[in-house]
């Protein structure tokens, strides 16, 4: 009797496991939908930092947001500032997780960095 009552609550196991991890509660991030983020690692030197800057703003062609007055000016460090171009550099080339490597000074987060000022995309 135990046997016939766990060999149909296996598939009703399973139907549960499939609808949960169908856009349902246990939804994961993934590199593909907006619920990654490419940011500056904390240890990148200034020299890495500028650098990231210089290569994303000459990608995106347009870096005012992080310019003075612009939305993602403060908090005005160099991390801040990489990280908004970074990230935006990593959507605008698909958000694959080479596109958020500078030569290993990034990493990839699942937590929104955006702050009261700056929403990160």
């Amino acid at each position: 009797m135990a046997k016939s009552a766990l060999s149909r609550s296996i598939p009703l196991l399973f139907l549960l496991l499939l609808s949960l991890n169908s856009e349902g509660p246990l939804k994961h991030a993934n590199a593909k939908g907006n619920s990654s983020w490419c940011v500056a690692k904390p240890s990148s030197s200034d020299a890495e930092l500028t650098a990231n800057i210089n290569f994303s703003c000459d990608q995106l062609k347009d870096c005012k947001l992080i310019q003075e007055g612009g939305p993602c000016f403060l908090p005005n460090t160099l991390i801040h500032h990489a990280s908004v171009v970074m990230n935006l550099y990593y959507k605008q080339m698909g958000q694959n997780s080479w596109n958020c490597d500078f030569i290993s000074s990034a990493l990839i987060t699942l937590t929104d960095p955006s702050n009261d000022c700056c929403t990160y995309a």
